[in-house]
């Protein structure tokens, strides 16, 4: 009887097949795009990390991700808003405060000429150029070369007078696609200034030349900006 039961065991066992092999962990020491919960389904990604969200200075950092992993192309030292970090969806226009959140990139621009090997497509800044922040405006988080009669200037950025910051800049993607008014405009990687931002992310000017020369709008390069550590704004949720 014993040795029936033992047999009958063996044959359950391997009726049953395999045992599923889990997923692989994501290590403490993975990079960071492998611990992240989305990254834009692209080959290029841009990081934007802080300590937290009272932060005004935390680092950027490049990806490629070749032969299925992602590896580290440059670094560099960034600046956010004045006021730190604010979780992109409940973020408020004029809170000096950077949004949170992974966003694409929808093109480049600059006072300077584009630096070699830039792939984006690149606008020029002219005297006629501005960012309409005007919450009444149909040009609302719009680049307008010439000032539409309902967007006031007061709420608006004369991007020309912004010469050392905007040398060179991409655009980021927030509350780019479908704008909802008062949740903000006008968000960029750009040259750093005197300091903090007004809510844009900011790298010395030659992390910023090399940056246009290695994004590749083919690979799909997106942003995602975030705190270390857990809560709603950490990296890693995006």
């Amino acid at each position: 009887m014993r040795s029936l039961l033992v047999l009958g065991a063996a044959l359950l066992s391997l009726g049953a097949g395999p045992s599923p092999v889990p997923p692989p962990a994501r290590t403490a020491d993975a990079p960071l795009p492998a611990r992240m919960a989305d990254t834009g389904g692209g080959s290029q990604l841009i990081t934007a990390v802080a300590a937290g969200t009272g932060s005004t200075t935390g680092t950027l950092t490049w990806w490629d991700r070749r032969g299925g992993r992602w590896v580290r192309a440059g670094t560099a030292p960034a600046r956010f808003g004045a006021k730190g970090l604010a979780e992109g969806r409940q973020r408020r226009q004029g809170t000096n405060t950077t949004p949170t959140g992974l966003y694409r990139l929808p093109y480049a621009f600059g006072i300077e000429p584009a630096p070699a090997g830039t792939a984006y497509r690149y606008a020029r800044v002219t005297g006629r150029s501005w960012w309409c922040q005007d919450n009444d405006s149909r040009a609302y988080n719009r680049w307008v070369e010439g000032l539409p009669r309902d967007c006031r200037a007061a709420e608006a950025e004369h991007l020309v007078t912004y010469r050392r910051q905007y040398a060179y800049g991409l655009v980021i993607g927030f509350n780019y696609d479908r704008p909802v008014r008062g949740r903000g405009a006008g968000i960029f990687l750009h040259v750093n200034g005197r300091g903090a931002t007004a809510g844009c992310v900011s790298v010395p000017v030659g992390a910023m030349r090399a940056l246009l020369a290695w994004a590749d709008p083919a690979r799909r390069p997106h942003i995602a900006v975030g705190t270390r550590g857990g809560g709603p704004t950490a990296i890693t949720r995006y």
